[in-house]
């Protein structure tokens, strides 16, 4: 089979597309043939050596796809060979199969197609569950965007104005803003026009009740001073590559809580309930992905490369499949 590999920690342009084994499913594993991935900023950090978790090379990167189910070993539970399925994993995506574990992978809803389940895997669920269980969206809420243009911000700018609230999103480039404003920000904001804590308090004066951050780095002090009091700062990443020092006083003073999201500190009960309300929301259209770039395999470095660079707005997806 055809993979990306990275063969040494480094930039992008590490990857080559290579020959490989297809791998043999373990007990309750199942092969995907995958149709399409999508790159997510961990994979450019996991090539460079610098995310949290290490992995060694060699290695296949790529932590999101979609695909059909073509092998099942052992107990699968009720996934059977012809499932459309979507999954996420530390790596190995961007190959033409997949060996996963039958509990990583999930049923593509009838309706939707390949790209849309990938595209929606990591951004779509990292950002609807974040609002919904850490910042506590509600119709009416002030809701703040940084990095709004990129994978999981510009889902947030979706998912925040499905659930009601009304969106600031802010973000590098006109472009980028562009986007936004079609998928509902109410108010945008280009952090390289000035000082933004001043931009955001001269764009809305009144404040805001929430706030997420995959970005970090500088635009994290000035998003948590314009939250009102008792407002919710949710962080999930750090695209910036630096992970801000926030003065403990503007939480003593302003009243303000700082969350932390990831997956597994949302109770089952509501992990499921979350789940269900975000399918329905992609199978039935209300919301759709948006995806700004797409390239084959081959062009894998290059993908990587877009995205390592601040470039994309929506998600950049890798075409695996023919």
């Amino acid at each position: 089979m055809r993979a990306a590999v990275c063969p040494v920690h480094g930039g992008p342009d590490v990857v080559r597309t290579v020959e490989l084994p297809v791998p043999e499913p373990a007990d309750g594993e199942a092969l995907v043939r995958v149709d399409v991935a999508a790159v997510n900023f961990p994979d450019v950090l996991l090539i460079a050596g610098r995310y949290q978790v290490d992995v060694r090379p060699p290695f296949v990167p790529g932590s999101e796809y979609a695909g059909t189910v073509v092998a099942v070993r052992g107990d699968v539970g009720d996934l059977a060979v012809g499932d459309r399925v979507t999954g996420t994993g530390l790596v190995g995506a961007f190959a033409e199969r997949v060996a996963a574990p039958a509990a990583t992978l999930r049923r593509i809803p009838d309706g939707m197609t390949a790209a849309t389940a990938a595209a929606a895997g990591v951004a779509h669920r990292t950002a609807h569950h974040a609002l919904r269980s850490m910042a506590r969206i509600a119709p009416g809420d002030r809701l703040l965007v940084l990095g709004a243009g990129g994978g999981v911000g510009l889902a947030a700018v979706q998912l925040g104005t499905a659930m009601g609230a009304r969106v600031t999103a802010v973000a590098s480039t006109a472009e980028k803003l562009a986007a936004t404003t079609r998928y509902g920000a109410e108010v945008t904001v280009r952090h390289g026009d000035g000082d933004l804590r001043e931009l955001l308090r001269a764009a809305v004066p009144d404040g805001h009740d929430a706030a997420l951050d995959p970005v970090g780095g500088a635009l994290a002090e000035p998003a948590l001073r314009t939250l009102r009091r008792g407002g919710r700062f949710v962080t999930v990443g750090f695209a910036s590559g630096v992970i801000p020092r926030i003065p403990l006083n503007l939480v003593l003073v302003k009243g303000v809580r700082i969350l932390g999201f990831q997956f597994q500190d949302v109770p089952a009960d509501e992990f499921a309930r979350t789940e269900a309300d975000l399918a329905e929301l992609l199978a039935s259209g209300q919301v759709t992905p948006h995806v700004g770039a797409v390239y084959p395999l081959d062009d894998a470095a290059t993908a990587l490369r877009h995205v390592a660079d601040g470039r994309a707005v929506g998600k950049v997806l890798i075409r695996v499949g023919t």
